[in-house]
């Protein structure tokens, strides 16, 4: 079933492994934002890259995004960090577009704005920060340069190597267009833009651009300034012992300098005192991404050496999110009684968590006791409705057991609520109607995941064999229009890529 449904998508997303961890295309860390030279892009440069336009490329780029394998999938992760996202950009100077942030499986200590208002922050970023406000103050910054439109005022600059990158990206989005493009090329693409990225970085007037208008939105929403202050200058530091290397990735594409750090914290001075509180959201977030960016046993080893540390030196909401974290780490090496051991340790000391309630459900699921996932996403879920990825669970346990006129029925009404910024409901949806036996409306729903996450081929292809399958006269009527839709935008897709190759 799965295989049916999905592997269209798969070879049309398989080109450009992708911008997501290219921070040399389009206004990733590399692309300067003031620089000496970027592209003049012809009829698409200067006053022609309106905010509409830009916001087409960054949907374009994660089409190939969300496909990579370091791209983060969790649901939990990526609400947590729009919402921040979004209570920053609240406060942008000038406004900002609609911020979209995602995790990138990667330890070192990174983050990166793309055009249209994307923004990628590494797992090694997020374990690294010591309190939620340095996170913050990173992710502002970013804001920062998508609020300032940093991306479209370089591209109004002239270089050729500006001008190989943006025609190498939009190449690599327009063979994905086309479909039946090997992981290889992808990997091709990544390399040169990659080199391309180490030739270039942030002018200094858009970097101290980008920090005023972040401390501006750390203040007003509620963080503490001087958490930009401590991040950027631990960095500093960690810059010139490492040479760019590790931890030193972010200060080599966002140059930092003496008159940077002594202008924030000028600034931070000036300012409110606010000591905020982190939230245990950012604490059990940070141990999860501990244990996702271990990516082989020595790394998951350390990890797990490092929570039990964290969890014998502290207390409260920080030492049940390092045992939440071991747990995490002995679900996925199936040592599911050490697991269940952590996460009653963890449950000792903080009893009210979704997070450690999500480790439950994964740990009956990873034990086999379908019936225990399905009564524990159902309580979790009705305890934190709120919590996307607990409404996710209990609609997949649902399915696990069989029950699947009662997903269908839960995942409509979630669609109602959350629209199209969950396109993984309509995944869901197509599974369970596929099923139940309803051929055409599982395709039609693919084609749906297909559209709101942008891999236009992969929907026209899914809504054509809807209507292959399809007898009814009124029904394949309505998927013509469907694919006309759908064709239209692709052409237009098309067009808009073609602007920026030549």
């Amino acid at each position: 079933m799965e295989n049916r449904l999905y592997s269209a998508g798969r070879r049309v997303c398989a080109a450009g492994v992708l911008a997501v961890l290219v921070p040399g295309l389009l206004g990733a860390p590399g692309a300067p934002a003031q620089p000496v030279g970027l592209p003049s892009m012809g009829t698409a440069s200067g006053a022609d890259l309106s905010p509409a336009l830009e916001r087409r490329l960054g949907e374009a780029i994660m089409v190939q995004g969300r496909r990579d394998p370091t791209y983060i999938d969790d649901t939990e992760v990526i609400q947590y960090l729009t919402v921040m996202g979004r209570k920053l950009a609240a406060h942008a100077p000038g406004g900002a577009p609609q911020i979209e942030v995602f995790g990138v499986r990667d330890p070192g200590i990174n983050a990166f704005a793309m055009p249209g208002g994307y923004i990628g922050i590494n797992s090694g970023l997020v374990v690294s920060s010591d309190t939620e406000s340095e996170l913050a103050g990173v992710l502002a910054h970013e804001i920062g340069h998508v609020s300032q439109r940093h991306i479209a005022r370089g591209f109004t600059q002239q270089n050729q190597t500006g001008t190989i990158m943006m025609a190498s990206m939009a190449a690599a989005l327009l063979a994905g267009l086309a479909g039946g493009v090997d992981l290889a090329s992808g990997l091709a693409a990544f390399g040169q833009a990659a080199a391309i990225n180490q030739q270039l970085g942030f002018s200094r007037d858009a970097e101290r651009e980008a920090d005023r208008a972040g401390m501006e939105m750390l203040s007003k929403a509620g963080y503490d300034p001087g958490g930009m202050a401590r991040m950027f200058g631990r960095l500093m530091n960690v810059s010139r012992l490492n040479e760019g290397r590790g931890a030193g990735a972010y200060a080599s594409t966002h140059p930092l300098s003496i008159e940077r750090m002594s202008d924030m914290q000028n600034r931070v001075r000036a300012m409110p005192d606010l000591h905020r509180a982190d939230s245990d959201d950012f604490w059990f977030v940070r141990a999860r991404l501990r244990v996702t960016q271990a990516l082989d046993g020595q790394n998951l080893r350390a990890a797990v050496q490092q929570l039990n540390n964290e969890a014998q030196s502290l207390s409260g909401v920080r030492q049940a999110a390092a045992r939440y974290g071991v747990a995490l780490a002995e679900i996925q090496r199936g040592n599911t009684a050490e697991a269940e051991r952590a996460l009653a340790q963890a449950r000792e000391g903080y009893r009210d968590s979704p997070q450690i309630a999500r480790a439950e459900i994964e740990l009956a699921s990873a034990s086999g006791d379908t019936a225990q996932a399905l009564q524990r996403a159902d309580a979790a879920y009705k305890r934190w409705p709120d919590r996307r990825i607990l409404g996710y669970l209990y609609a997949q346990n649902l399915q696990r057991s069989g029950r699947h006129q009662e997903a269908m029925a839960f995942l409509q009404e979630r669609l109602k609520a959350w629209g199209d910024e969950e396109p993984r409901l309509y995944q869901l949806i197509a599974q369970s109607a596929e099923a139940l036996q309803q051929p055409v409306a599982a395709r039609r729903d693919m084609a749906r995941y297909y559209l709101a996450v942008g891999a236009l081929p992969a929907a026209v292809s899914q809504l054509q064999q809807a209507r292959n399958i399809s007898s009814d006269f009124y029904e394949q009527s309505q998927i013509d229009v469907e694919i006309r839709e759908a064709k239209d935008r692709l052409a237009e897709e098309r067009k808009l890529l073609e602007r920026f190759r030549s």
